[in-house]
């Protein structure tokens, strides 16, 4: 099921920015051939200022990013900075995750031990397995959902850093629109896929400042120049996978950010999986190996999944994207390295009270053996007497009673006669003439012989 959600999830993701990028790939060209004014005016009477539900989400990110950008001059560094906020607000729910995985991970061995008894029942054990992970609050979608949310966020993310214009600079679209028909028309190059138009766009602004403020549509926009330079790499472009075509570091650092953010991803995953793996402890509270080695061949899906979806993001998309995601993947393994180290601390103090708990019952085990062992060796033969608590209860009563019987006999041998006269035949008060199977009819007839001598 885990597998299943994540599985969906990703290809629901891979479909929408497909989806996107598809929309658009080739560059137009109807406004390159008018003059640069009137294809703005053009642009603009031909798009609508219209708002769409996902706005509520795009328009604060535009903001912060746009206030991010201001704070630190550099897009770059506004983007890790970004993420570090996108992290620290989801922090309650990578808590949640974290506690849930490590869960799944610390349960393992008992899974294991449930596969072994039910393996051939397969209702049994799922119904098993499932009323353990109620008993331990264990959520089997739990850190698996609250994974993803990262990647989710990055669709908005998405739109905000291909239409810069629009979220981080707070123009209408049909002022963004009108920019960028006037860069069309005065022969900007904004690549071929008008897709990114904007993003390209935005890069030039400053070049025609005094231009577009002397054109209606334009004059009142938003026209700050944004770079999108960050350690001599354009963030604006898409890195291309042909390595041995490049020459020069602009090519070869495009080319390295999909790398970086696919290969991190793959050593994040490993680093949660190892220190997750030590937590695996069976009912004693010692350490399974064999089960934590069974629960991490079913996260093998996510280990090839997410590398390869952010290679496929990488290599599809403008490199902020992939900066955007080598933070997240850098923060996300800080986080877990802090809460596991955390949960652990925790999860040692339970262990060792399991291990005390285990030492005490093998303790008395073995007492138990030691006594049973001494028993056969004082009676080889192996006839042993009846020393059941009861039968032990009911002779020492008997024994109390019998001593009583003699101590009163020896003080008043009268009374004591008249006492053993009025007790029934049967030795029974509640059965007086009670008969078994070695019943007499003369065997409690108490001085039947004397009389008969008599008579």
């Amino acid at each position: 099921m885990k597998r299943f959600l994540a599985l969906l999830l990703v290809v629901l993701m891979a479909l929408s920015l497909s989806a996107c990028v598809a929309a658009s790939t080739v560059q137009t060209d109807e406004y390159a051939s008018m003059e640069p004014a009137a294809a703005a005016e053009a642009a603009a009477e031909a798009t609508q200022d219209k708002t769409s539900i996902s706005d509520i989400i795009r328009v604060p990110f535009g903001y912060l990013l746009d206030w991010l950008h201001a704070f630190c001059k550099n897009y770059g560094v506004a983007l890790i900075l970004f993420s570090l906020i996108v992290k620290l607000v989801l922090l309650p729910m990578g808590i949640k995750s974290k506690k849930s995985m490590l869960k799944m991970s610390r349960i393992s061995p008992l899974v294991k031990s449930l596969e072994a008894k039910y393996g051939d029942d397969k209702q049994k054990y799922q119904q098993e397995v499932m009323a353990l992970y109620k008993e331990e609050g264990v959520s089997t979608t739990g850190g698996c959902l609250w994974s993803f949310l990262p990647l989710l966020i990055m669709l908005p993310l998405y739109y905000v850093i291909r239409e810069p214009i629009t979220y981080m600079l707070h123009n209408s679209r049909s002022v963004s629109a009108a920019i960028v028909a006037f860069m069309q028309a005065k022969g900007v190059n904004l690549g071929s896929n008008a897709f990114y138009a904007q993003l390209a766009a935005a890069g030039h602004i400053g070049e025609f400042t005094e231009e577009l403020k002397q054109i209606a549509v334009t004059a009142n926009a938003n026209l700050a120049t944004l770079n999108f330079s960050f350690l001599g790499v354009d963030l604006a472009a898409i890195p291309s996978f042909k390595f041995w075509t490049m020459r020069s570091w602009p090519e070869i650092g495009l080319f390295l950010l999909p790398i970086v953010s696919a290969g991190l991803q793959v050593v994040s995953m490993l680093i949660s999986q190892k220190m997750n793996n030590q937590v695996a402890t069976n009912a004693d509270g010692e350490k399974d190996a064999e089960a934590a080695k069974t629960a991490n061949q079913t996260n093998m899906t996510m280990m090839l999944m997410m590398p390869l979806m952010s290679l496929w993001i990488g290599f599809s998309m403008p490199a902020a994207l992939s900066l955007y995601w080598i933070a997240q993947g850098l923060f996300s393994t800080i986080q877990d390295i802090i809460l596991t180290k955390h949960y652990s601390k925790v999860y040692d103090r339970e262990d060792a009270e399991r291990q005390a708990r285990a030492a005490q019952r093998r303790a008395e085990e073995a007492e138990r053996e030691r006594q049973r062992q001494l028993r056969r060796e004082q009676n080889p033969d192996g006839i042993m007497d009846n020393v059941s608590k009861k039968k032990l209860k009911q002779q020492e009563k008997e024994a109390a009673e019998k001593a009583a019987r003699e101590y009163a006999a020896k003080k008043n041998p009268a009374a004591a006669d008249a006492e053993e006269a009025e007790r029934p035949l049967s030795g029974d008060p509640e059965r007086p003439y009670c008969r078994g199977r070695a019943y007499q009819a003369d065997r409690y007839r108490r001085g039947a012989s004397t009389e008969e001598s008599e008579e």
